[in-house]
């Protein structure tokens, strides 16, 4: 069940499951998440830039350059604050109110980007997101997993800040989510996002269906 600290009061029974698609670029998250929320009758939401404020966010991060570029605990920081807004505003009132949730990133992009990807400790950035989350944690993670071949061949030539960020950086990113799966296999799943949409998203709903027991 998802988790909020300073939920006294609130009905577990009775609030949404929330689960968060998760992966590199390119794997196809934003065409499953949609699939998904679908099924189940979600609301469907995407990190960053799902606020108001987040928008403002998503600009900076993604289409600033040179001297206006943050850094990487800037860049760690400020993908904090998008997800505390995040989950002030959209996904907590969803999910108290009984409406199950699908976002496209969570938690795990900031751990695999700011932490493998950019080097920072993954474990103080994971602080720093449950921080900003109040510890609300995904009910399931699905880890949609593309080899940084893929990723490449994907994007095509194209891309945003952190998406230009070379080879290197999205290999460490795919190591950070697959990492993350590994230790915690209760709540993440790994799904082969090379395979054909359609088989994709059958796998992407059993494993909501064995994991969670919703119906889809």
């Amino acid at each position: 069940m998802s988790t909020r600290s300073g939920e006294a009061g609130t009905d577990p029974a009775r609030r949404g499951r929330f689960v968060a698609l998760e992966g590199p670029d390119g794997a196809g998250k934003t065409t499953q998440v949609a699939a998904v929320a679908s099924a189940l009758g979600a609301l469907v939401t995407r990190e960053p830039g799902d606020t108001a404020l987040g928008a403002q966010l998503r600009r900076l991060l993604l289409e600033s350059r040179g001297e206006a570029a943050p850094g990487r605990r800037a860049e760690a920081l400020m993908m904090a604050a998008d997800r505390a807004q995040h989950v002030e505003s959209v996904i907590e009132p969803a999910l108290a109110a009984g409406r199950h949730v699908v976002t496209d990133r969570f938690t795990g992009s900031s751990v695999a980007y700011q932490g493998y990807g950019r080097g920072l400790d993954p474990l103080e950035v994971l602080a720093l997101s449950h921080f900003a989350t109040a510890g609300l944690e995904p009910d399931l993670i699905v880890l949609l997993d593309v080899p940084v071949a893929v990723t490449a061949r994907r994007l095509g030539e194209v891309r945003d800040r952190i998406e230009a960020a070379g080879d290197g950086f999205h290999e460490r990113v795919r190591t950070g989510f697959l990492a993350q799966a590994d230790v915690d296999p209760e709540r993440w799943v790994v799904i082969d996002g090379t395979a054909a949409a359609d088989a994709v998203a059958a796998a992407v709903l059993d494993a909501v269906r064995s994991r969670l027991g919703v119906p889809s």
